[in-house]
């Protein structure tokens, strides 16, 4: 089997082996094992489930939250030759019935879909005549209230394997803590705790976090002082633009990117920076997600993030072929202040979420006990604006009446035009005769697009437009005519976000939001915002070792290369001397306060040694005169 899974690597993905841990983890899935891959960003994730189920007959069902994500893997997938499809919350239910029937009828080998479409009735009801060779769950932590993005959709998961008995499970994640990756197990019924867990530790990573107020500055000196390309995270979308003009105006080609942005224009900066026409990208975390390119070499980040996990897949997006790369954090003390009153924004009241609930419900027109499975295109900006909401607020309102799964919030992709004639070829044939009108617009698009009588093609209305030498929104309205005389199912393209009501509109009395979990979910949130304080206020412990021991690796050593670190080599001594002297100094000077003399000759060691670390303490603000000129710690 080996010999096997080594030839359908390099006959599909070029290459010779695997990377470390790759193997085990096919191999534990070949032998039909629940499995569980902790697997850093840009660590090769997908290779183990791609490869063992191209090694055995049969379909392999993707679950992942990430629509955008779905597209780039099924569009690279088919690039390789390899029979790939979708299905998302833009598609309509015949779509949807064509591509499941698919699975079922023909040769396709993997099956990408969100974890909200595992419990629609089409999707069971077509599941049992599958031949499922392999689940695979990509962003495994949305399972766990302990994770930083947990979506109840992802419980649903779980259910199917009653249709899917002694088919293995893949769960997939970059950033689980050891109470999460526990959870994921239990979750999703693992037969057997089965853990593959690659090291958090990126040894070509250079960690860096600067308290300043002269952000821009820091950055233009880094951008000077390291060469290559990079990312710049901020966090909203104005800065993006403001922060890109700032960088073009010195002379450092920069785009910004944000998810408000057109599909063509993303698509464009993405492909330009990826290109390396474009230096620099400043963004929201919108960015980065199924991007690979490996010789990023730095990712900086001018605000905090709001949980170590996020701050980690971030900043991993650097160095990616393993080369030297800086993750700079830049923060303030208004930095800290503003993480610090995101609790209440990113918590808001129960009783404003069940106002944004019925708002929305009226907004789309949805009658109490109606709306439940049916999809809505949204306009976020016009909801708020049209009943004077909070803009933050209510985002994170609807992202927790996500989590009670009482809808599901799409986000927003690009979704072109598609179209499939609805009647046999006689019956076309005879309306061309009778209606010349429509006659060449039909044998145009018969002549340029295949199989438009079994699937949804994808059609670009632009591309006829400019055939038949008119406007685009001439040959719309034609496409539409032939839609509503039931000759074809004509989709528009769309880019809007989409709401789903996963359970029908309910009254206030029966909209019960869990006090309990929601106060549990808050806990949580504030523990991850304290962990990301801790982390970029230290001033004495290693940048990697806080994050690998935030991610249950104990005992790591220094990394020698931080901020920290490198503040530490300059004092000339290792590890172990540092760690043993500064404990005694800090049993000394916080037993009573004492003069700087006192302190050095009641110290065992070396004088010179005891003033080097006096002085470190003394410059990262962990000691202090009193009113008397005696040591103090700082608390």
């Amino acid at each position: 089997m080996k010999d096997e899974i080594k030839k359908i690597l390099l006959k599909y993905w070029g290459y010779p082996s695997f990377r470390a841990l790759q193997e085990d983890i096919i191999l534990s899935v070949l032998d039909g094992k629940d499995t569980l891959a902790l697997m850093p960003t840009g660590g090769g994730k997908s290779i183990t489930f791609q490869v063992p189920a191209m090694a055995k007959e049969g379909l392999c069902i993707v679950v992942t939250p990430l629509i955008a994500l779905m597209k780039d893997q099924v569009a690279n997938l088919q690039k390789l030759g390899i029979k790939a499809i979708s299905l998302d919350s833009s598609m309509s239910r015949r779509e949807i019935d064509i591509a499941l029937d698919k699975c079922i009828f023909s040769d396709i080998k993997f099956l990408y879909l969100s974890p909200e479409r595992l419990g629609t009735d089409l999707f069971r009801a077509k599941l049992p005549a599958m031949n499922i060779n392999l689940i695979a769950i990509d962003e495994a932590h949305c399972i766990s209230q302990w994770g930083y993005d947990f979506r109840p959709s992802y419980l649903k998961i779980a259910e199917i394997r009653e249709f899917a008995k002694d088919i293995p499970i893949l769960a997939l994640t970059a950033s689980a803590t050891n109470e999460v990756a526990k959870d994921i197990m239990d979750k999703l019924e693992f037969k057997k705790h089965n853990v593959f867990r690659k090291s958090f530790e990126r040894k070509n990573l250079i960690y860096i976090v600067r308290k300043t107020e002269k952000k821009l500055q820091y950055i233009l000196r880094i951008i000077k002082y390291v060469p290559g390309t990079g990312i710049i995270y901020v966090r909203n979308r104005k800065q993006t633009v403001e922060v890109a003009k700032f960088l073009n105006y010195r002379g450092i080609k920069a785009g910004f990117y944000h998810a408000g942005l057109k599909p063509e224009q993303r698509s464009l900066i993405q492909e330009t920076w990826i290109r390396g026409d474009t230096r620099v990208i400043v963004s929201t975390n919108a960015f980065g997600m199924g991007i690979d390119k490996p010789n990023v070499r730095f990712v900086i980040h001018i605000d905090i993030p709001d949980s170590l996990e996020a701050y980690y897949q971030e900043a991993g997006r650097a160095g990616r072929d393993e080369k030297k790369a800086f993750a700079v954090l830049l923060y303030d003390e208004n930095d800290i202040i503003n993480l610090q009153q995101r609790v209440a924004k990113e918590f808001p009241e129960i009783k404003y979420i069940k106002t944004v609930y019925n708002a929305l419900s009226n907004f789309l027109n949805i009658p109490i006990g109606f709306g439940k499975g049916t999809t809505y295109p949204f306009v976020f900006a016009e909801f708020i604006k049209k009943y004077n909401l909070k803009a933050i607020e209510t985002f994170n309102s609807l992202k927790i009446l996500q989590q009670e799964n009482f809808i599901y919030l799409s986000e927003a992709f690009y979704n072109p035009s598609k179209i499939r004639f609805v009647v046999s070829n006689d019956e076309l044939y005879k309306f061309q005769v009778a209606n010349p009108n429509y006659d060449k617009i039909i044998k145009l698009m018969l002549r340029t697009y295949s199989g438009m009588f079994t699937d949804y093609v994808r059609i670009d209305e632009n591309y006829i437009a400019r055939f038949f030498k008119v406007d685009k929104q001439l040959i719309i309205k034609y496409l539409k005519k032939l839609h509503e005389l039931s000759l074809v199912d004509y989709i528009p393209e769309s880019s809007r976000p989409k709401i789903t009501f996963v359970e029908e509109r309910l009254s206030d009395d029966n909209l019960a939001i869990s006090h309990k979990t929601y106060g549990f979910r808050k806990e949580r949130f504030i523990e991850r915002i304290d962990s990301v304080i801790k982390y970029s206020d230290s001033i004495a412990k290693c940048r990697s070792q806080i994050i690998l021991e935030y991610f249950g690796e104990k005992n790591a050593d220094r990394c020698g290369t931080c901020d920290i670190c490198r503040r530490r080599n300059e004092l000339k001594l290792s590890k172990y001397e540092f760690d043993i002297v500064l404990e005694e100094l800090k049993e000394i000077i916080t037993k009573e306060p004492k003069t700087l003399n006192d302190v050095i000759e009641i110290s065992k060691f070396p004088h010179h040694k005891s003033i080097k670390v006096i002085q470190w303490l003394f410059d990262n603000n962990k000691i202090k005169y009193d009113s008397e000129m005696r040591l103090i710690w700082e608390k």
